[in-house]
């Protein structure tokens, strides 16, 4: 297949949401005024960065009579490079949307049923200290919890650390890229970044394994792999599903869902027995070879054509392609990563795969990237200590890194190891982010207290208890975004471009007067959002007027490379890259990844996978109306030959039922496509909301949430995968 392209095919739209904005039917007449009031005489300049991704792309927002007018990207932002996606470009639907969050609001119904109280801000914080107090009082502190997303987060983890709570998680760790991090960080000692350190404008060869590259449009990563296409890179990409990225490589492996482990270990056993493998770097830098080597012994290529569907012939052709051009070969380690249970261990392998490559720490494969850091407000108190009197939540999973909302979860369901009774959940729509959608309700049932922060009112907020909103990220000083890149490190300042519309506050605010109800003033002795930034640029020797001015600071850093001079450190046991892991087996576990065969779909149902739409960050944009009306609903995917086995016809709505006979809110629209195994469906991620305030969004498709209905547990990490779930297709809907 063809890999030369356009950036216009890859990322058409960014174009598309700009255009959209005169005609879209569901846009704000409001805006629309604003949009034809605009001129382009003593219109202001303010860079910020972007929220509607974690990428969080530098930003100008055109001003005009205190009304953004135009969003472009900043030529300065190493994130962006002066580009942004659909989503990006789409800023301004997600900032004058009318469903937004606009006053404080207290439930006085039933949770999942909620009757909203308008409330002051002064009321909602005396009930929120009331009710943080009496948890304390009854409970200890080791009761209260925070789960969040998003830059803003950081405020609200300040002031929770400042009363004491020590529970903090972020549903992308136990939810998304948890297991691959923990994967890379038993073989060496350090994870692949977020940017990840992929070094693919460098690239001969890369292979990505589920990769939505594009779809989920990491801007700078895709100009990168555009660029290393131009150069003549080979593209190898293992999907069921010919996405996006897939149809734009030399290869693409239509793999059986589940088996990627099994193709993993039939390449490394190949690349061992050839002699494929950088003998040197191996020697030098790893430990565990020859255990590694007797331990995949039995994964032959015909074994694994058995397992995976791939012939034989491919998988010794593209094993033997990545051996010609390592070290320069990039096996990309993904992002979302929780898909089977085994996840971790199946991250170990692209590791080693790496490893063996020597693509780490080269040229074309994951460079070392150059860090930064920004100080801390300066003489701050300290937190308070807190001896260990309540038993670790994640004492199961050994390598649990960082706290799971899994664990969360299922303490504030049993009371053990200890009560869980409040929660503060931070710009995650839990609906949607957790598996299991009835074990959440049913967690948030045992709770006394729960706040939601947001600016959106998603599915999640009709079960909190007091609902504060959040002005949006075009509103607001916010966290410095820190990011490590290859010779270059950035700091990036989010700042407003207009004051904050309706009540809505920015959280430095919000967790500056809550502290103050709280007896923690002495944490927050700064005036503003403002002020709070620039001692800390001060205290960094950053000058504050230039990241206003600019937007972002950039410093070169270091050799992002291994040479005579720059020797690679490992922050492993052994001091090298553990190719066979003591510290898994003295926890029970594997030492070399090994293959589980897993349950397959009965008869009459499918595999269900999910995934990005390119012009939506899942529910956090889907009721923009930029990007609505490009996009309204998800669409399901089909095999077309056994869509027509069935008597499906392209376009007609049909209804989902789990393995657990639940049937999912709604209806969805059938897509038949070729690009599709017919084991499996595909639907896109984030619709089917399920809140009747965001007017645009609501009952739009269906919610593959609603269908994962079981999910398996990573033992090594805690994380939940959720690709294990099978539907059935029911017509006439």
């Amino acid at each position: 297949m063809p890999t030369k392209f356009s950036r216009r095919t890859f990322l058409k739209a960014a174009g598309a949401a700009t255009a959209g904005i005169t005609a879209a039917t569901t846009v704000p007449k409001k805006f629309l005024s604003w949009a034809e009031e605009a001129g382009q005489k003593d219109m202001k300049q303010i860079p910020t960065f972007c929220e509607l991704c974690f990428w969080n792309c530098g930003l100008i927002a055109k001003v005009e009579n205190s009304k953004v007018v135009k969003i472009d990207g900043n030529p300065l932002s190493l994130r962006g490079r002066g580009r942004l996606c659909g989503r990006g470009n789409a800023a301004l639907g997600a900032l004058y949307d009318p469903d937004r969050l606009k006053f404080p609001l207290i439930n006085t119904g039933k949770r999942g049923e909620p009757v909203w109280k308008r409330a002051t801000w002064d009321e909602a914080f005396t009930l929120i200290a009331q009710k943080m107090n009496t948890i304390k009082e009854k409970y200890g502190v080791g009761a209260l919890a925070m789960i969040y997303h998003g830059t803003g987060a950081a405020f609200w983890k300040h002031l929770l650390h400042a009363y004491g709570v020590t529970t903090f998680a972020a549903p992308s760790f136990a939810q998304c890229r948890g297991p691959r991090d923990i994967g890379f960080v038993l073989t060496y000692g350090a994870d692949v970044g977020s940017p990840e350190y992929y070094d693919f404008s460098k690239s001969k060869y890369i292979v990505l394994l589920g990769s939505h590259l594009g779809e989920n449009a990491h801007n700078s990563q895709v100009q990168d792999i555009v660029k290393g296409f131009s150069s003549g890179a080979k593209l190898t990409v293992v999907d069921p599903r010919l996405s996006n990225i897939a149809s734009k490589a030399d290869r693409w492996l239509p793999i059986k869902p589940a088996t990627d482990m099994a193709l993993l270990l039939a390449w490394i056993r190949i690349i061992i027995e050839e002699g494929l493998y950088d003998k040197e770097y191996v020697e030098k830098y790893s430990t565990g070879f020859d255990e590694l080597r007797a331990a995949v012994q039995q994964y032959t290529p015909e074994w694994a054509e058995a397992e995976t569907s791939i012939s034989s012939e491919v998988i010794l052709d593209v094993a033997r392609e990545m051996g010609k051009c390592a070290p320069n070969v990039c096996v990309g380690a993904g992002r979302y990563a929780t898909w089977y249970g085994d996840d971790t261990q199946r991250s170990r392998a692209i590791a080693i795969l790496n490893a063996l490559l020597g693509s780490w720490g080269r040229e074309g494969g994951y460079f070392f990237p150059t860090g930064a850091k920004v100080p801390e407000y300066p003489g701050l108190p300290a937190y308070p200590h807190h001896e260990e009197s309540t038993p670790k939540l994640d004492a199961a999973y050994p390598f649990a890194l960082l706290q799971t909302t899994t664990s969360i979860k299922q303490a504030t369901i049993t009371d053990k190891p200890h009560p869980i009774k409040g929660w503060f959940v931070y710009g995650s729509n839990l609906m949607k982010t957790m598996p299991d959608k009835q074990e959440t309700i049913k967690a948030i049932q045992n709770l006394d207290l729960l706040v939601a922060i947001d600016t959106m009112p998603v599915d999640f907020i009709n079960y909190a208890d007091i609902v504060l909103p959040e002005c949006t990220y075009m509103e607001r000083f916010d966290e410095f975004a820190v990011g490590k890149f290859k010779g270059m490190s950035e700091v990036s300042l989010r700042q407003p471009t207009v004051e904050p519309l309706f009540e809505s506050k920015p959280s430095w605010w919000m967790t500056k007067e809550l502290g103050n109800k709280l007896g923690l003033s002495a944490f927050f002795p700064w005036k503003d959002g403002e002020e709070y930034l620039a001692k800390r640029c001060e205290a960094g020797g950053m000058d504050f007027a230039e990241l206003k001015r600019d937007g972002v600071i950039v410093k070169k850093g270091g050799n992002p490379y291994i040479t005579a001079e720059n020797q690679p450190e490992f922050a492993t046991p052994s001091g090298k890259i553990e190719l066979y892991s003591k510290q898994l087996a003295e926890k029970g576990f594997d030492p070399v990844p090994q293959y589980t065969k897993h349950p397959t779909p009965p008869a009459g149902y499918f595999r269900l996978l999910f995934g990005r739409a390119p012009l939506h960050t899942f529910s956090r944009t889907t009721n923009n109306f930029m990007l609505t009306d490009l996009q309204k609903e998800n669409y399901l995917w089909v095999n077309a030959k056994k869509g027509k086995e069935l008597g499906l016809k392209n376009g007609e709505y049909v209804m989902l039922v789990s393995q657990d006979g639940v049937t999912a809110n709604g209806r969805i629209k059938v897509k038949l496509t070729q690009r599709l195994r017919d084991d499996a469906v595909y639907m896109n991620h984030g619709f089917g909301v399920h809140s009747i305030g965001m007017k645009r969004a609501n009952g739009q498709g269906i919610a593959d949430d609603d269908l994962i209905t079981k999910h398996a547990i990573d033992p090594i990490m805690g994380g939940t995968a959720m690709r294990g779930n099978f539907v059935k297709i029911v017509k006439g809907a």
